[in-house]
């Protein structure tokens, strides 16, 4: 977009004092011509550039010229960032941060730019949390989330999924909401890292001792191998399925679309009808009856036999409902 460029032309201006046009031209991977289109653009907005001609020249700011947008604060600069998040600015009560510092985004734009944030937010929307569960804000989530900020140790009380509640010593580093659930990934004292779900922590309250950040450590690559092995984790059973070729594409939607894919790549040749048969992960007998009945009469379940025979009555069943056979 032609507004985000023009800010950033500004901004690379302002840092490194002068640049030629080749170089704008690469940071903002355009054209020279573009690049003197927008020098020019600038300009008549009263952003004052100047062109130093020659073989060496290039453009700089002059009178020192500096744009308002280097007024953001350190709590606004980073809110703005979540500020397609609306809920979770709120959750995490940086609802005020972001709002000062959108203010200040504005005030800091051209004239004719200033209905951008406006115009976004009638076109984009973010909403986190999952369908028919209505979101609930962990009470904790404000305090855990300023620790995260802050690199400030934490001193937690959690209730672990058997109940038992245990008390821990928390380095946390970062929060990641997902399917409208806060999980929190954080070291404990002398191991490694882990995840808890914030609304289970009873107490949350920082030690006033900043912890030393592992700069290598990535949230997001983090989450994403943890959260691919936690759905692994949950798929304990094996059932053996004899699928259509529109069974297998019903699949892939009914279980677990990884273990369904991972189950068709190990899959034979098909049959003269073009079945084939698969040996598929599912996460419960009684998960894989719900989820397989949606194969219909595209899919045959093999093994285990309590499966098979349950599957086999409610085809009776089916079958007397429709007045068949």
């Amino acid at each position: 977009m032609r507004a985000a460029r023009l800010i950033k032309m500004v901004l690379l201006l302002q840092a490194r004092r002068e640049m030629t046009a080749a170089e704008l031209a690469e940071e903002l991977e355009v054209s020279e011509r573009t690049v003197s289109r927008d020098v020019l653009a600038l300009s008549e907005a009263g952003v004052p550039v100047y062109a130093d001609r020659g073989r060496g020249g290039g453009y700089r700011l002059t009178g020192g010229y500096r744009t308002r947008l280097t007024g953001l604060g350190r709590s606004e600069a980073e809110a703005l960032f979540l500020s397609g998040v609306p809920t979770a600015l709120r959750d995490m009560g940086l609802a005020d941060a972001a709002s000062a510092a959108r203010l200040k985004v504005s005030a800091a734009l051209m004239p004719e730019l200033r209905d951008a944030p406006q115009s976004a937010a009638q076109r984009f929307h973010l909403d986190a949390p999952g369908w028919w569960q209505p979101p609930q804000t962990p009470p904790l989530l404000p305090a855990v989330a300023e620790a995260v900020w802050d690199d400030l140790r934490l001193r937690v009380r959690y209730t672990r999924r058997d109940g038992q509640e245990v008390t821990r010593t928390l380095d946390p580093y970062g929060l990641v909401l997902k399917a409208g659930v806060w999980y929190l990934t954080a070291r404990a004292e002398g191991g490694g890292f882990r995840v808890y779900r914030v609304e289970r922590f009873t107490a949350a309250e920082a030690t006033g001792e900043r912890f030393a950040r592992d700069e290598t450590f990535e949230l997001a690559a983090f989450w994403e191998q943890r959260a691919a092995e936690f759905a692994r984790s949950l798929l304990r059973d094996r059932v053996t399925v004899r699928v259509s070729p529109l069974g297998a594409r019903l699949l892939r939607v009914a279980t677990d679309r990884a273990a369904a894919e991972e189950a068709l790549a190990r899959a034979g040749e098909p049959d003269e009808a073009g079945w084939v048969t698969v040996t598929v992960a599912v996460e419960s007998l009684e998960v894989a009856y719900s989820q397989l009945l949606m194969l219909g009469p595209e899919g045959e379940v093999l093994a285990p036999d309590s499966l098979r025979q349950r599957f086999a009555e409610a085809a009776r069943r089916s079958a007397a409902l429709y007045g068949v056979g």
